[in-house]
């Protein structure tokens, strides 16, 4: 192995990628660290550098999935004494965490690509919001990214066993951390998560505390930070980009700006992942289209009347 495949590797380089490059080997491949605007940011082998986008790429992409984003691994063709470079292609991705965008288009905003694990980021304190969560589970599904549940801001809560076993019940086996970043107390829970050319994504709520996780895990204050409302807990939008940042102990994390509304285009492999309860026990209705509404013989509603299943749960998958 030559020192160019240990570095790209040390960046979450992989066989799935190196396969996609097998006949391209004039380009090089770098990672998308950061985008401002139409400037790309990567990072290959060589080090740091500075991509745009050829006019051709933008006439053939079909909408906004098609564009490089943070976490995405490029080919990129070097300009004759410029450190700038030029993004031939994008390669697939092995996984993409994306929400759908807002207003009437149908289209999907890619958050994070290329990601091993998602921290979900929850506020013990007026942040901390059930449904919230199983939207953000849901997308994690959808994916292809596992995801782990960090409820931060311990050091404000006074039930905090409560609220993780509500947390538990709706988690279908994630685990469930609970850490104080500010404090600096339980980051040391993240590290096997973080181990050399694995990448993490953060997400979550503006003010649930992701810079400050970002902050503690690099060692320094890399990423601003700002105190929360005390009337309902909301934070300001600190960071207003994606980033993806090497951390010491050799993985890699990226940040991303607070999401106050997730619009969901949720599909049934992850619904089904979700809501496996829901979906076992409806294979049980007298009616195969059961809406899990007044149907007779309706298994769904009958475990909800002994006490086998939450009834917020069946609201839950309902409303998604």
């Amino acid at each position: 192995m030559n020192w160019e495949v240990q570095k790209l590797e040390k960046l979450g380089w992989h066989d799935f990628f190196a396969d996609q490059c097998s006949e391209m080997e004039h380009l090089l491949p770098a990672r998308v660290f950061k985008q401002s605007q139409d400037q790309y940011y990567l990072q290959g082998a060589t080090g740091e550098l500075q991509g745009q986008l050829p006019g051709k790429f933008r006439l053939t992409a079909k909408s906004l999935m098609d564009y490089p984003a943070v976490g995405d691994w490029v080919l990129v063709q070097p300009l004759a004494g410029e450190a700038r470079v030029i993004i031939n292609q994008l390669l697939k991705r092995r996984t993409c965490f994306a929400r759908g965008t807002a207003g009437d288009q149908q289209d999907e905003q890619v958050v994070a690509t290329n990601i091993d694990t998602v921290f979900i980021v929850v506020g013990l304190d007026g942040d901390f919001n059930l449904n919230r969560i199983e939207r953000y589970l849901l997308l994690c599904w959808r994916s292809g990214a596992r995801p782990i549940i960090l409820l931060n801001k311990a050091d404000l809560c006074d039930d905090q066993p409560d609220q993780v076993k509500q947390v538990a019940a709706i988690s279908k086996g994630s685990p469930v951390l609970t850490l104080s970043a500010s404090l600096g107390e339980g980051l040391d829970q993240l590290t096997p998560y973080l181990e050399a050319g694995r990448t993490v994504a953060l997400v979550g709520s503006s003010g649930a505390g992701k810079s400050t996780i970002v902050n503690g895990l690099l060692g320094h204050d890399r990423q601003r930070t700002k105190s929360v409302r005390e009337a309902d807990s909301r934070g300001r939008h600190t960071t207003t980009f994606r980033e993806l940042f090497a951390l010491p102990a050799g993985g890699m994390i990226i940040d991303t700006p607070g999401m106050r509304a997730l619009h969901l285009q949720a599909d049934d492999s992850s619904l089904n992942e979700q809501f496996a309860d829901i979906m076992d026990l409806g294979m049980n209705c007298r009616f195969a289209d059961c809406r899990h509404d007044s149907e007779p013989g309706c298994a769904v509603r009958e475990a909800i009347a002994e006490g086998k299943l939450d009834e917020t749960r069946l609201h839950s998958y309902l409303r998604l």
